[in-house]
């Protein structure tokens, strides 16, 4: 057989299969949340597969559950995973590290809000690397009762979003209030376009929305401004956004029809539903998704 002949079986079987040195890796967890952080892989964004197995068991927290992990890469290759760690009474998260995602760090607990007595729970911190400063930002929801304008919230359940950064995990800046668009507010992910360009997408969890808006700032920390008009149904929550050629997929847990969905944009205007084109694993729930290396996911699989 000659060579050219091979050389275009291989190419048509890398249509196939894959053979890109990149893939994509999704954080998730099952309820009731005790068993710990599962792995979604992807070789194209659109199919996932469950890698079937736990691969850090929650150690820190009240309840001592990992629901919302949330993972960014940092220069050095080190995955740094947060979650959230209790439902209410923690006034922290939880805190892992990893360079293959199979051998972890000793847990952490981060206590963000240990100045704020009155913090009502910890909700859904994002981590974001901002390879401008060279720093990672987390940002998370909490409610202060009777801090903010009640609007039609309970006071328990008026969240806001809060931020700290640090860059290495040791020495951390003081929690600062990240966004209040007047309210209530949680499930927000930072997503960078270009320089000097960002989008916040966000969760309006108010009663009457419950549902998915985007702003726009020109730095990681903010300020945020322009709240959108909502881009989703009604009862969806759990933002995560990944670049795939010239779009942008938004992934998110549409609870109130019972299935994962995903809406494509390329200016963050315009949304397409194309959740008829993914395949998510039954029982996944809120996550991020981040390019990897693919020997990364090699690495996972070969470790089952």
């Amino acid at each position: 057989m000659s060579s050219l002949r091979l050389a275009v079986i291989g190419l048509a079987f890398c249509g196939f299969t894959s053979c890109s040195k990149q893939a994509y890796l999704f954080t998730s967890f099952h309820e009731p949340a005790t068993e710990g952080l599962r792995l979604l892989y992807s070789y194209d964004a659109y199919h996932w597969r469950d890698l079937n197995k736990t691969f850090l068991k929650p150690e820190v927290g009240t309840q001592k559950v990992l629901r919302d992990p949330s993972i960014a890469q940092g220069p050095d290759g080190t995955f740094h995973l947060v979650w959230t760690c209790s439902w209410k009474g923690d006034k922290g998260f939880g805190y892992a590290s990893s360079k293959d995602l199979i051998v972890w760090s000793e847990q952490k607990f981060i206590p963000v809000m240990e100045g704020e007595p009155k913090t009502v729970n910890v909700w859904a911190p994002e981590i974001f690397y901002d390879d401008y400063k060279r720093e990672f930002v987390i940002i998370w929801a909490s409610t202060i009762p009777f801090r903010f304008a009640k609007g039609i919230e309970d006071e328990e359940n008026n969240h806001r979003m809060y931020s700290i950064t640090t860059k290495d995990f040791v020495g951390f800046s003081k929690p600062k209030l990240f966004l209040d668009p007047g309210f209530s507010v949680i499930d927000a992910v930072i997503v960078k376009r270009a320089s000097k360009d960002f989008v916040l997408v966000l969760k309006d969890n108010t009663r009457p929305n419950r549902n998915l808006k985007v702003a726009s700032g020109k730095d990681a920390l903010g300020p945020y401004e322009n709240v959108s008009q909502t881009f989703s149904p009604k009862l969806t929550e759990g933002p995560t956004v990944i670049k795939v050629k010239n779009d942008w997929l938004i992934y998110f847990d549409a609870y109130g029809q019972k299935i994962y969905s995903a809406y494509k944009t390329s200016d963050f205007k315009s949304f397409k539903d194309v959740t008829s084109e993914v395949s998510i694993p039954e029982g996944h729930k809120h996550g991020t998704i981040i390019k990897v290396k693919r020997k990364i996911i090699e690495g996972l699989k070969h470790d089952r």
